[in-house]
């Protein structure tokens, strides 16, 4: 018979879950609450939210609200969003994760250094992450978003650097950006100044994973098709163990994964749900009978 099993070290990373946690109270308690953008890249998890009675808003949206009770994600905010909340009268609920929280303080002090001397903030990710967005305006809107090698065209390397990274990002992907701007930096005695701000539970996840991918026939990989953090994890996961699927829900299971194969684990992104996981888990058993 074949065996399935869950990833032990799957399920939401700290922030997400005290997000969840905390909308999930309030909701309890018959409070009205809207949350700034999507709580987790993960649309089965947003749809439970939703259900429960969570309103997701826009930015846009958000701008034209007065009175109301609104709950900030983890990925971090704009400064801009504390603004409006004074303007309108917001009661605002903060889960910025403590790391990203830190970090965007790292960013202001480094923007506000090199401000004096001509400087340049450099920030390792997707530019149209909200995690990015919120780094990126901590150093005036001026920061220079790289998301691989070919972009680092983009930097002046006749200026001192200043690099962070997205925290859901790859620690050796990070570390490759890393040696190549040094490379150039070095060409012209410029100062790179560089800051491990990748969080650690991504980096565990990473070896885990790793792990699983290596010890099972097939990889059943669950993540929301927008998860940043999914797409890093499964690349990983891919590279170790071809038989690695990714989905982001019950219905995408293809039978034809699991003909002839003894062992399978579900695992995922750290914005995948441990509810969800389990839903595939007794799908796969289901449709294998």
């Amino acid at each position: 018979m074949m065996n399935v099993i869950i990833d032990k070290d799957a399920g939401f990373c700290f922030g997400v879950r005290n997000s969840i946690s905390v909308a999930e109270e309030l909701v309890a308690k018959g409070e009205n609450i809207k949350c700034l953008g999507q709580i987790v890249h993960n649309d089965k998890e947003v749809s439970r939210l939703r259900a429960l009675g969570v309103e997701f808003v826009s930015f846009e949206e958000y701008k034209n609200l007065k009175n109301e009770t609104v709950l900030l994600r983890a990925h971090g905010e704009i400064p801009e969003t504390y603004e409006i909340a004074k303007q309108n009268n917001l009661k605002i609920i903060d889960t910025t994760c403590p790391i990203v929280s830190s970090l965007q303080k790292k960013v202001l002090c480094s923007w506000e250094e090199l401000s004096e001397r001509g400087g340049q903030i450099v920030i390792y990710g997707q530019k149209e992450h909200p995690e990015v967005k919120g780094l990126k305006a901590q150093a005036g809107g001026e920061a220079i978003i790289v998301n691989d090698i070919n972009e680092i065209f983009k930097i002046d390397f006749t200026k001192d650097i200043h690099l962070f990274s997205q925290t859901t990002k790859n620690k050796k992907s990070f570390e490759n950006i890393i040696r190549s701007i040094k490379i150039e930096a070095d060409k012209n005695s410029v100062q790179l100044y560089s800051n491990s701000s990748i969080c650690r539970q991504v980096v565990n996840r990473e070896v885990s994973i790793i792990n699983m991918a290596k010890t099972n026939d097939v990889v059943i990989f669950v993540a929301g098709k927008n998860s940043s953090n999914g797409k890093t994890l499964f690349e990983i996961c891919k590279s170790v163990n071809e038989k690695s699927h990714y989905i982001s829900s019950v219905d995408e299971l293809e039978t034809n994964w699991f003909k002839g194969i003894d062992n399978v684990v579900v695992t995922g992104s750290t914005s995948s749900p441990l509810w969800l996981l389990e839903d595939i888990k007794e799908e796969i058993l289901r449709i294998c009978i």
